[in-house]
């Protein structure tokens, strides 16, 4: 059954568009992997967000569908991330009322027509979907966001689902896809797999969401593009433990080498 999931311009949740829907667990029954979603946005409430809306008025604003779905390590309310793929946007926002009726069936006794807009996911009906997306004019899939290498947040910041394809600066750069990163923060959450090290713990609220995101299988080793799949090519390091993995240039550890080093070297200082 296709759903409409809700976006805001402010809020709570980690939501990341076309990457990571973060979502409480009472909604798990109509969220699962293969699950086609229309993306919607509520009324503007905040008119400093007007430039990045396709409208002020409530309007759905995309297409895609959920890859996989993880628990929330950091929850203690069972909250989860669902993997966003194949997200389309639409060129003009589709309103939710065409010609005086609702694209949403609004049947009851299923729920007052108030409320039913408060719901932050939504099951529709596949004649609904249709329906929306027959107003819909499709856009080409977004071009992945690119950052410098040495941006703001992470040194180690990708860019590129096919990755490591090149472009020249001053010699060779490996693209990195900046949704695969928010992916594996979502899958591996964001202590360091090798150390346990949690920025935000020992840094407070100045460093949160901050971690390195590492690549199994360096990026220049890939001999052209490849897929990446976030769970089991990507893992989450800290800054030192990350360095630590490249400290050689023709030799890059494992995280398994390196907890073996963290391991000998927490014995003997015992």
């Amino acid at each position: 059954m296709p759903v409409v999931i809700v976006e805001n311009d402010t809020s709570q949740w980690e939501d990341q568009t076309g990457a990571v829907y973060h979502f409480p667990k009472r909604y798990q029954k109509w969220l699962a992997q293969g699950t086609e979603v229309i993306y919607y946005k509520g009324r503007i409430r905040d008119k400093a967000f007007a430039s990045a809306r396709l409208s002020n008025a409530p309007h759905y604003f995309a297409k895609a569908r959920v890859s996989k779905i993880y628990p929330d390590k950091k929850s203690t309310k069972g909250d989860l991330y669902a993997l966003i793929d194949s997200y389309i946007p639409f060129e003009h926002p589709i309103h939710t009322k065409v010609d005086g009726d609702y694209l949403e069936t609004i049947a009851p006794p299923r729920i007052r027509p108030k409320n039913y807009w408060r719901a932050a996911v939504r099951p529709i009906s596949r004649s609904d979907y249709d329906a929306i997306l027959s107003h819909a004019t499709l856009l080409p899939p977004p071009v992945d966001e690119t950052a410098e290498p040495n941006g703001e947040g992470d040194p180690f910041m990708f860019k590129s689902a096919n990755e490591g394809s090149k472009s020249t600066y001053f010699g060779t750069r490996y693209e990195r896809r900046k949704d695969l990163r928010v992916k594996a923060i979502a899958i591996h959450g964001l202590e360091c797999k090798a150390c346990g090290f949690d920025f935000e713990r020992a840094y407070g609220e100045h460093a949160k969401g901050f971690i390195h995101v590492h690549h199994v299988v360096p990026i220049s080793d890939f001999g052209g593009e490849k897929a990446v799949n976030p769970e089991t090519d990507l893992v989450t390091l800290c800054a030192n433990c990350h360095a630590m993995v490249h400290r050689k240039r023709d030799l890059t550890l494992s995280i398994d080498e390196l907890k073996a080093m963290l391991r000998v070297r927490w014995v003997s200082a015992q």
